[in-house]
């Protein structure tokens, strides 16, 4: 009978702290790869443990620097493929690009398949990933994809905060599969928010379907960007009449004025997953991080031993 792979979990740059915490999860040291810069800016990467026969995970989010987050992530692959391991696993906790899933009008490129193509190409054999913004995006890839969903862990949370008289809010008609999700799952009610783009950052709300008066609303999202869209709905919601306002995204991008918005706006609690690394300035104004490591480490594992994955959909992942 054949021997088992050894099972290996590499870090990239932007998943250090991530994939250490993955790790632990496991039982196992991290691998060791040393990744740097040449004098002219150029990524440079070297393997330092054996990999020949190993299956293999690569942890690392493309989140900013987007651009080189993502060639890093490619030439690690393209490393491992050529040193010989068995089976190699992307490891992507948030998936850049993946907005950019349509032409939405004329002479505009579908990056997220371009994304897909280059991640294949340079040696991925399967793709582990957290909530894509667009689900479809799994059908860019010709490799097989295991899409998770943070559920698990934020329903953990909502269960320890207690929130009584609790409405779900989707900040969008969009999102509403996913509060009404939650809404079943905790028998609360469900409301949505009409919203407009009028720009990248810029949201015009008008007006909300569903009773918020005298509740505490928890607004869900996939991913916090500029933080336009939660903050409007949040300031809508007061006019509605709501109590406290609670905040749960997967993916923490925050960039542009999202800080300056989201310190400000009549906001009680925001919680987010680890699946991009906070800056000091969220932690020290009190943003809630969840921890995704069980649930990836968890799916890893499965990935590894040939089990059922879809198992984790449904599974409590309590703190770590």
């Amino acid at each position: 009978m054949k021997e088992q792979q050894r099972m290996q979990v590499f870090a990239g740059s932007a998943s250090r702290a991530l994939a250490q915490e993955i790790a632990d999860y496991l039982g196992m040291k991290l691998s060791s790869v040393a990744i740097g810069r040449f004098p002219d800016g150029e990524t440079m990467v070297k393997v330092e443990a054996d990999v020949r026969g190993s299956d293999v995970f690569v942890v690392q989010s493309t989140c900013a620097p987007v651009n080189d987050n993502l060639m890093e992530l490619l030439i690690v692959l393209d490393c491992l493929k050529r040193a010989s391991a068995a089976r190699i696993t992307a490891v992507i906790p948030y998936f850049g690009y993946a907005r950019q899933d349509r032409k939405d009008e004329g002479r505009v490129p579908i990056t997220a398949k371009l994304v897909a193509n280059l991640i294949t190409t340079a040696g991925a054999n399967r793709v582990l990933t957290i909530e894509l913004h667009a689900a479809q995006v799994q059908g860019f890839f010709d490799i097989p994809v295991d899409h998770l969903y943070a559920g698990p862990v934020v329903e953990d949370y909502l269960e320890r905060e207690a929130i009584r008289d609790m409405v779900v809010v989707s900040p969008d008609v969009g999102g509403s599969k996913l509060a009404l999700a939650y809404a079943q799952r905790f028998r609360a009610d469900l409301a949505i928010i009409e919203k407009e783009r009028v720009g990248g950052s810029e949201v015009r709300t008008s007006f909300i379907i569903g009773n918020v008066k005298g509740k505490n609303a928890v607004i869900v999202d996939d991913m916090i960007t500029t933080g336009g869209t939660i903050v409007s709905g949040a300031e809508l919601l007061k006019e509605r009449g709501a109590k406290d306002i609670y905040v749960v995204a997967t993916h923490a991008v925050f960039c542009g004025p999202a800080h300056e918005r989201i310190t400000q706006a009549p906001i009680k609690q925001v919680a987010v997953t680890n699946t991009i690394p906070l800056g000091k300035e969220w932690a020290q104004d009190g943003v809630k991080v969840l921890c995704v490591a069980p649930l990836l480490g968890e799916a890893i594992r499965r990935i590894h031993e040939n089990e059922s994955v879809s198992m984790l959909f449904h599974q409590k992942f309590p703190p770590h």
